[in-house]
């Protein structure tokens, strides 16, 4: 098992990383800047996605949700980083999943559809960048075998 001080010059020089997870590092450090900017002005991004004028708990929320995001982000920089094949493997799973639940949330008026569209958008075009990556990558190794 690695120390920390491995895994910290392994991520920082991002040692081993396939095309795969440079996708999954390029939406992480999209999604980590979304919740940086929900965190620091949730006025402002409100205003981005035309949302009405935000009370000061409506805002307080969208910044709990910056952070949740920003972590999230975090996480997929990291694995990206680290070549992290199960995490990568992971977010295909999960990213698709994305437009009908954001569907859902708009259908039922519990996100605007402004919303529901961007993360529609974001999440599923990623996963189709990423899945077309891991069969370039990883479907010639197989049929070789």
């Amino acid at each position: 098992m690695p120390t920390f001080a491995e895994m910290m010059q392994r991520m920082l020089g991002a040692q081993g990383q396939g095309s795969t997870a440079k996708t999954v590092e390029i939406f992480g450090w999209l999604i980590l800047a979304e919740g940086v900017l929900l965190f620091l002005a949730p006025e402002f991004a409100a205003s981005l996605l035309r949302l009405p004028t935000l009370s000061e708990q409506a805002a307080n929320y969208l910044r709990l949700v910056g952070l949740l995001v920003g972590g999230l982000g975090m996480l997929y920089v990291v694995s990206g980083r680290l070549n992290a094949q199960g995490f990568i493997f992971a977010s295909l799973l999960d990213r698709p999943l994305v437009p009908p639940v954001m569907a859902a949330l708009w259908l039922l008026n519990l996100i605007p559809w402004q919303l529901a569209l961007l993360f529609a958008i974001q999440d599923f075009g990623s996963f189709l960048w990423t899945w077309s990556a891991w069969k370039r990558e990883f479907e010639p190794i197989k049929a070789k075998i």
